[in-house]
């Protein structure tokens, strides 16, 4: 019965946190935000994830779990001029990562380049 209870107990304080440290909508977006700039993902892939000198992340983002192991590993044998460093959780939190990538999925998508007059044929 101990044994039960504390499992419980366990059980309802790892519910609370995660309930606590879930966002949704725009808060979530709004914070998504401010880690994806505070952190430093955009001068790689751009203030709003369109790319630049890495890959293009938003809107259309890779699920949360692939994501996440995506941030969290970083490309085998990083190197400056190549890859992804690994960002671990010591310094974007798993909370922070799901709304990073509900900031990246709300963005909208650049217009073609047939429409940008600059760059039009």
């Amino acid at each position: 019965m101990k044994q039960l209870l504390a499992a419980t107990a366990l059980l309802s304080l790892a519910l609370g946190a995660a309930a606590q440290s879930a966002r949704t909508g725009r808060a979530a977006v709004a914070n998504g935000e401010s880690v994806y700039l505070h952190v430093g993902c955009f001068t790689c892939h751009g203030t709003v994830g369109h790319g630049g000198a890495a890959p293009r992340l938003a809107p259309n983002t890779l699920p949360l779990p692939g994501f996440t192991t995506w941030v969290r590993n970083g490309t085998p044998g990083w190197t400056v001029a190549s890859g992804m460093p690994a960002f671990p959780l010591s310094v974007v939190s798993d909370a922070d990562l799901a709304d990073i990538r509900a900031y990246l999925a709300s963005l909208p998508a650049p217009p073609p380049v047939a429409e940008i007059p600059l760059l039009a044929p």
